[in-house]
């Protein structure tokens, strides 16, 4: 039984309350945390791949990932409202349904939001040296990419990739604040990126280009589907934040809510535009679909734009996974499932300061030396594990908890959590038979770690609040 004990609600909301973590974000830094980490790769580099698959009908895919992704918003918002603390749905699973669902959860987690740093990284050193080759600049051959990603050349470490892990780092390690005013302003600037591209790109766009509407039938809508959800991936590392936010029953539903709504129109609109201006087929193998749909009516200082906030976008990303994924390793220490070093808050920058820097040096030496399509494979099969087991939790807390107060409900009770999970289940039945077999080696690594020494330094199970 000791496997499914469980964290008790009140001692988690007491706890929050003891923390070192500074309180200083609000409704608006949260819904641009949120934006900050689903406006990226997805918009950027994956609305070419799902053009290929579902036609003009890529406007219906997005729209079918962003229903599945708002089904496990409304539980995340309910969760995070009644009990906002640190470590997202690996603390939910803690209360609900048990310490081993927890560990599971929150190892899980941990490998989404690092390899999610690395793999942006590696498209973030891409875009990158394509600015400064415009310019007539160029590194060294072996330090631009990771060994053998590059058929032909000879490559070595992707020092691009490396950096910018390290400075974003940096900038988490000094202090939230800092971080969120600097994420705050590179969100203006690439959400204006993609408004110029509606605002400009309407104007090019030939009805005739959406026909046949839906090429490939109903399969290729879903297939586009399971892969745009990935482009909403993000908005779950708002619940993160928890401990740090000034008024978290009010603002953590805003934040997760809204963050979610606003790219899921920009995500439409934008798929509006281009597969307006060129003809579906014509994106595969483009590597920048969007900034490629200007380029065709010659709108070329309008792609430099896009190019510009491409790159501000995975900053932003980068950023946003970094600071979930210490959140969750900050948790899972504070109660004994990890060493207590990786919890320990720095005395002057209010943040775990050893752990940032051990993650980020971790994931920047992987986004260095893994190829890009390696580190693809594991990101998204977690997420939409996570999505269901706090689907689950909602669902059981109602039942033991039922008088609780919670400053936001989830609507539709049982029905909605149950939509939630069924269509995670769904799109992760359409991932890969090798995404499922790594997954697995991963999880058995970390029940290895559970039951090698987290079972044992666990303070619930001995009984330290």
């Amino acid at each position: 039984m000791s496997l499914f004990r469980k964290k008790s609600i009140e001692h988690l909301l007491a706890g929050a309350h003891r923390t070192g973590l500074r309180k200083s974000l609000g409704a608006l830094d949260l819904t641009f945390l949120g934006v900050g980490a689903i406006i990226g790769t997805g918009i950027f580099v994956l609305t070419g791949t799902g053009a290929v698959q579902a036609g003009p009908a890529l406007m219906i895919a997005f729209i079918i990932a962003a229903i599945a992704c708002c089904f496990a918003a409304l539980a995340y918002a309910e969760f995070s409202s009644t009990i906002p603390v640190a470590g997202s749905i690996y603390t939910y699973s803690y209360a609900t349904l048990g310490e081993l669902a927890a560990w599971i959860i929150g190892w899980d987690l941990m490998l989404e939001y690092g390899l999610a740093t690395s793999a942006v990284s590696v498209g973030w050193s891409g875009y990158l040296q394509s600015l400064l080759s415009g310019f007539g600049i160029s590194l060294p051959m072996a330090l631009t990419a990771a060994p053998g990603a590059v058929p032909g050349h000879f490559t070595v470490f992707n020092l691009p990739a490396f950096l910018v892990i390290m400075a974003i780092t940096a900038l988490l390690s000094v202090g939230v604040r800092e971080s969120t005013r600097v994420n705050n302003l590179m969100v203006a600037i690439k959400v204006t990126v993609v408004l110029l591209v509606i605002v400009v790109g309407v104007f090019h766009v030939t009805p005739a280009n959406w026909q046949p509407f839906m090429p490939n039938g109903w399969s290729g809508v879903f297939g586009a589907a399971a892969v745009m959800f990935f482009a909403f991936i993000g908005f779950d590392s708002v619940s993160s934040a928890a401990e740090e936010v000034k008024d978290p029953k009010r603002d953590l539903p805003i934040g997760i809510i809204s963050s979610l709504a606003v790219c899921a129109v920009l995500y439409v609109a934008v798929a509006a535009v281009v597969t307006g201006i060129v003809p579906s087929p014509q994106f595969a193998n483009v590597s920048h679909p969007v900034s490629y749909a200007l380029q065709v009516v010659g709108q070329n200082w309008v792609a430099g734009f896009i190019d510009l906030g491409a790159v501000l976008g995975m900053l932003t990303v980068i950023l946003v996974m970094s600071y979930g994924q210490t959140r969750v390793i900050y948790a899972m220490s504070r109660d004994g499932l990890l060493p207590a070093r990786l919890s320990k808050v720095h005395p002057r920058f209010a943040t775990p300061f050893f752990t940032t820097w051990l993650v980020g040096i971790c994931f920047g030496l992987i986004g260095a030396l893994v190829p890009l399509n390696v580190l693809a494979e594991l990101i998204n099969i977690g997420t939409l594990a996570a999505f269901c087991m706090v689907s689950i939790a909602v669902l059981v807390l109602r039942r033991t908890h039922p008088a609780l107060p919670r400053a936001f409900r989830c609507p539709g009770v049982p029905l909605v959590p149950v939509l939630a999970v069924a269509s995670c289940l769904f799109l992760m039945i359409n991932l890969q038979a090798t995404t499922w077999i790594a997954f697995v080696v991963w999880l058995v690594i970390g029940l290895v770690i559970y039951f090698g020494y987290s079972r044992g330094n666990s303070k619930l199970g001995r009984g330290i609040h």
